[in-house]
């Protein structure tokens, strides 16, 4: 059956986190400096936020925590399809953009000459992959991503397989099959920082089996956050959270406790973060920035590296020194702000609430 109007009345008048809005925000900038800077900077230990890849383990467990409050008193009453349907509307229209403006930058990249040696019809191919998700890395001169056209679409390929898992699941899992979940997942990131020098995997064919590693352990570890009540009462500000999810990020890289660094980090620190981030109260001054900065986070995260894309063949066709790539990336930056302002209100927004007053409202 679906959710009742009063169950929709009810969670629209239960507590909004802002702060958790605020610091995804922060969380989606930073990646998109990081995309552009490790194409700058390939050597690791020069980038100055080399570990904004674990920012993906950070929406991971906040997409947990959020999916358990938002949905654990609902799911008995609003079933399966509805869930799904949900879901679908709020996360798969970026897919679809994301999508186009990939294969866009496929077509009309200037610098490139991908489209000579790949042809039209691996483009297609390329862009129903991503529209569908269904992982096509075929692109070897661009590191076989899983979804070439728009890379950060392999994360939502593996956000709405925990998605789905929860609906069919772990909506009703007591204290012990969770738990016994979360020590599995904790022991896997171990292996895989072993393995892998870190978690930095799971967006390409050959670092293909980081993701299912990250993403169960971050999940999970939201969902318990939310569950067991681990929500920190403080009086520190969005700024200063701001500024401890930064140092996560701009950690220096250093090869020999990488594995270490990165274990702590998505294990304890940002299931910390989270716990800190929903117990705090955003001063009124501040709970308009973080609305925006959380609304703005997924538009930015999903509609970027299409023109990143276009950046890498740049470099490669031009080499421009250092000191011109310290004034465009900046610029690149502040565009694509702009650029996701534009998707989000003018896209994303109209999208979804045509789709859920055509297929959710009413039902």
């Amino acid at each position: 059956m679906p959710a009742t109007q009063s169950d929709n009345n009810s969670l629209q008048t239960r507590p909004h986190f802002e702060a958790l809005d605020g610091l995804r925000g922060v969380a989606a900038l930073a990646v998109v400096i990081f995309h552009f800077m490790e194409i700058a900077i390939t050597e690791l230990s020069k980038n100055f936020i080399t570990h904004a890849y674990l920012a993906v383990d950070f929406f991971f467990c906040l997409s947990g925590f959020v999916i358990a409050y938002a949905y654990d008193s609902r799911m008995p009453g609003m079933g399966l399809g509805t869930f799904i349907k949900l879901r679908l509307i709020r996360l798969h229209p970026l897919v679809v953009t994301g999508a186009v403006l990939g294969l866009l930058s496929y077509f009309f990249d200037p610098f490139s000459n991908l489209l000579n040696q790949y042809g039209t019809g691996q483009g297609i191919l390329m862009f129903l992959g991503s529209c569908f998700m269904i992982p096509y890395p075929i692109i070897k001169e661009r590191y076989y991503n899983l979804f070439h056209l728009n890379p950060p679409t392999w994360s939502l390929f593996y956000e709405y397989i925990a998605n789905l898992f929860y609906a069919l699941v772990l909506c009703r899992a007591g204290k012990k099959l969770l738990w016994t979940l979360f020590v599995l997942a904790t022991v896997a990131v171990f292996f895989e920082t072993q393995h892998s020098n870190g978690l930095g995997g799971g967006w390409g064919k050959e670092v293909f089996w980081g993701g299912p590693v990250r993403v169960s352990y971050s999940f999970l570890a939201g969902m318990l956050v939310y569950r067991m009540g681990w929500i920190i009462k403080s009086k520190l500000g969005f700024v200063s959270l701001s500024f401890m999810l930064l140092a996560a990020l701009l950690l220096p890289y250093k090869t020999s406790i990488n594995q270490y660094t990165d274990a702590f980090t998505v294990l304890l620190y940002f299931p910390f973060l989270v716990s800190l981030g929903a117990g705090i109260q955003v001063s009124q001054t501040l709970v308009g920035l973080c609305k925006f900065s959380g609304n703005l986070s997924y538009p930015l995260y999903m509609t970027h590296y299409p023109f990143v894309w276009i950046f890498y063949s740049y470099l490669a066709a031009r080499k421009p020194p250092m000191s011109w790539l310290e004034i465009l990336i900046p610029i690149c930056v502040i565009f694509l702000v702009g650029w996701a302002y534009f998707i989000m209100k003018f896209v994303d927004i109209p999208i979804r609430r045509y789709l859920k007053r055509k297929f959710v409202d009413g039902v």
